[in-house]
């Protein structure tokens, strides 16, 4: 078997923007299935704050019959869960859309996968008891400033229905990958919330509120909603859920092979049920097979790797394309959901390669 050799090349993130920091992970170079801190994307509306770890207490209040002040130390003593999931930007592959929508110009490398340790907040909400009329969660977030379209200061927050703020595994996370959380993804304590976009998993919280109405925070109502209509907010509806999705991790595209055997190969994931079938083509769509999955243990919310081997034995351009199907069948669109701020991203991936 001949297969493409590749240059060893060490991986470092993609720059989008420096102030806030924005950056990818290459997603083609990770081997594994968990990524390590340092090759963790990095997603930023605002500068990092200043906080300090000595003095960190989480206050829980709202509609609650006994509010919390919880130090680090308070956290760290309560029962804790590891959970593996799949952390993904809603506007990862935004760069896709055609046509073309405004924000980060993200490619395939808005996505993390590791193991989480924490609290389940359903426990801290527990403890705190939650009063009559409780539906929503506030967390907030100590990143704040100023937002494109306001010159008013907001802090980063975002609300859970209460449903899904008791989920046992939406986590209050101070460990990624068995070490302390860095500080660049939320030290000393995040959220996780399995199976929703990356929005969701407010980072340095700040503090936690019981509300009994609906938050509508710029972060709420204004981003991180689907704009189907390019000139008006008809139709518009919350994003939260990931969608059924899949990239190709190798080749790499625009790659020069030669003629022979080459192993095509990727991750496939998805916020409903579970992957079980990823189709290859590598005809532009008119054929497909199944692709093998090679990590179907990979747990409730992480993504698969499958693998293909592909015999190309006549030279010239091929567009190979991927597709994934979940238990819930969704599958992959040939065409994205294009809504005006580019979320969930989800058509088949493609690639173009050379046979010499």
């Amino acid at each position: 078997m001949s297969q493409q050799s590749y240059p060893v090349v060490k991986p470092y993130l993609k720059t989008h923007t420096l102030v806030p920091e924005n950056q990818e992970t290459p997603i083609e170079f990770i081997q594994n299935d968990t990524i390590p801190s340092r090759l963790f994307y990095r997603r930023n509306h605002f500068s990092y704050p200043s906080l300090s770890h000595s003095n960190y207490w989480l206050p829980i209040n709202g509609l609650v019959s006994a509010p919390l002040l919880l130090s680090m130390q308070d956290l760290l003593q309560m029962p804790a869960k590891t959970v593996k999931a799949v952390l993904e930007c809603a506007g990862d592959k935004r760069s896709f859309f055609k046509p073309k929508v405004f924000g980060e110009q993200w490619e395939k490398g808005a996505i993390n996968q590791g193991f989480w340790k924490g609290v389940p907040l359903r426990t801290l909400l527990e403890r705190a008891g939650l009063r009559e009329g409780a539906k929503e969660v506030v967390i907030e977030g100590y990143d704040y400033g100023k937002t494109p379209d306001s010159d008013q200061v907001y802090t980063y927050a975002r609300s859970l229905p209460i449903e899904k703020a008791l989920h046992p595994d939406t986590l209050i996370a101070f460990e990624y990958n068995q070490q302390p959380i860095p500080f660049k993804h939320g030290f000393p304590l995040r959220l996780v919330v399995p199976q929703w976009y990356g929005m969701a998993s407010v980072k340095w919280i700040k503090q936690i509120t019981i509300i009994n109405s609906h938050f509508s925070g710029p972060f709420q109502s204004i981003d991180y909603v689907y704009y189907p209509n390019k000139e008006n907010n008809e139709g518009a509806f919350p994003v939260t859920t990931i969608n059924v999705n899949s990239t190709i991790q190798q080749p790499r595209d625009m790659d020069i092979l030669n003629r022979g055997n080459h192993i095509i190969k990727g991750i496939a994931w998805t916020g409903e049920g579970y992957i079980t079938k990823v189709e290859i083509s590598t005809d532009n769509g008119q054929t497909w097979t199944n692709a093998k999955m090679d990590n179907r243990d990979s747990g409730q919310y992480g993504w698969v790797l499958w693998s293909y081997e592909w015999a190309a034995g006549k030279s010239g351009e091929y567009v190979i394309l991927s597709r994934a199907t979940d238990s819930t069948n969704r599958i992959q669109p040939s065409e994205p959901f294009w809504n005006r701020k580019g979320y969930g991203y989800n058509a088949m991936d493609k690639i173009k390669v050379k046979i010499e």
